[in-house]
């Protein structure tokens, strides 16, 4: 939970740093956090000085093929977005952590990945979000 002594926060831009690179992830993935962030939290968002940082890097973006069937084709594909996130709580020095977090989704392969990437990123930065928001403020 959130110490009462905690009021503001700040999420800087988490750079893309992935070999593939994916031109909103970086973007999506910022606001997506600090939208987290304001709307399920009192915390206020403050840019110089916050009580409570979020910073860090996407490091791997891939698509590699998944069940493979007789004739050695794969019948699915798995997008894996990982990324690496620096907490920093300047209120308790003892929450702070770095720790690299990872989802994927699957697909079909005989459909077009082009058209379902975004979805696809949607999907994965919900779940990305999810867990980087419940390590940092709810502490399971």
């Amino acid at each position: 939970s959130i110490s009462d002594n905690v009021t503001t926060f700040c999420v800087y831009y988490i750079k893309n740093n992935a070999q593939l690179v994916q031109p909103n992830l970086s973007n999506n993935l910022t606001e997506e956090l600090k939208t987290k962030c304001l709307n399920e939290t009192n915390l206020t968002w403050k840019e110089n000085n916050p009580d409570i940082t979020f910073s860090g890097s996407i490091e791997h973006y891939s698509i590699k093929p998944i069940s493979i069937q007789n004739n050695e084709t794969a019948a699915q594909n798995r997008l894996t977005i990982k990324v690496d996130i620096i907490y920093n709580n300047g209120i308790d020095e003892s929450q702070n952590f770095k720790k690299t977090f990872s989802h994927y989704t699957d697909f079909n392969s005989s459909e077009n990945f082009t058209e379902l990437e975004d979805e696809l990123n949607s999907i994965i930065i919900a779940n990305l979000v999810e867990d980087i928001f419940n390590t940092a403020l709810v502490n399971w």
